[in-house]
């Protein structure tokens, strides 16, 4: 069984388009800036969201516009390659998508861990990102790739886990966390301004008091380098860009209180230390070490 790759690379496991760049897209633009491999896999093509009818004039679907506009966000980041899994989007809880038979979250298991598990024995990264245990926001298609990617990262190195592809263990994972801290602030900011944080986000479907989980942090990635690519990323998701807690003179406040261009990680596998550290490759070894 191999475990190394010569070639440093990275790979994000997300749900929708724009979960990248308006999540981690910053550290995985400062690594594929620094000359690493960033693949991105994307479950679905995010056909479950709202989109203004003006975004639609070059477009025959909603599908179609949002992959367009991964792939330009792509571009800003410097990714290697965009992969989609082709699951239909399953919106939030509650809405009309969510029950649809098609949902990403019907989607067996077992079924999306396979396919994961191909793509990570078919670009050997060391690294793999995916979303921490309650999707970042408690979005159900966050926590199903959270959870089909978890049990991926074992499969692709387990011999009784049969494919075309031989066998391969990345060396670590690592879930991306969002600061308690900032959550707390962010909703006493929001009530101070007359604004319910449990309605928060575009479509007011985001309940922030059911976001105050503390998962441990190993690794905090300084992303201020790339901090451009990352908004021309984000500028890339126009039909999905509304009102903001982090926008304005949110943004500026969230900066002097020291909310800045910084990405926080929990590793998940292997147990980690209980230092924090600044790279996810600070002690990988690489193929003829």
């Amino acid at each position: 069984m191999s475990n190394s790759n010569h070639k440093a690379t990275v790979l994000a496991v997300l749900a929708h388009p724009d979960d990248e760049s308006f999540g981690m897209g910053g550290t995985l633009a400062l690594y594929a800036e620094r000359g690493v491999d960033v693949h991105l896999i994307c479950a679905t093509r995010g056909e479950a969201g709202e989109v203004g009818p003006e975004y639609l004039l070059n477009f025959t679907s909603i599908a179609e516009l949002r992959e367009a506009e991964l792939r330009c966000a792509a571009g800003h980041l410097g990714l290697t390659g965009v992969h989609f899994l082709n699951y239909r989007d399953s919106g939030m809880v509650g809405s009309p998508d969510n029950e649809h038979p098609e949902a990403f979250i019907n989607a067996p298991l077992k079924d999306v861990a396979a396919q994961v598990a191909n793509l990570i024995r078919t670009f050997k990264p060391q690294i793999v990102l995916t979303f921490d245990p309650i999707g970042g926001y408690r979005h159900p298609d966050h926590i199903h790739i959270h959870k089909a990617t978890t049990q991926a990262f074992s499969m692709a190195g387990d011999a009784a886990y049969k494919s075309d592809l031989p066998t391969y263990q990345p060396q670590r994972l690592y879930y991306h966390t969002i600061s308690k801290r900032f959550i707390r602030v962010a909703i006493r900011l929001l009530q101070l301004f007359g604004k319910d944080p449990s309605r928060w986000g575009r479509n007011a479907d985001i309940d922030l008091t059911q976001l105050m989980v503390d998962f441990p942090t190993h690794v905090k990635i300084n992303y201020h380098a790339v901090e451009k690519r990352k908004a021309a990323a984000s500028q890339c998701h126009a039909s999905q860009i509304g009102p903001a807690i982090t926008g304005g003179a949110f943004r500026w406040l969230f900066r002097l209180l020291g909310f800045g261009s910084v990405d926080l990680f929990m590793q998940a596998s292997p147990t980690p230390s209980e230092s924090i550290y600044d790279d996810f490759f600070d002690g990988i070894t690489f193929e003829g070490e």
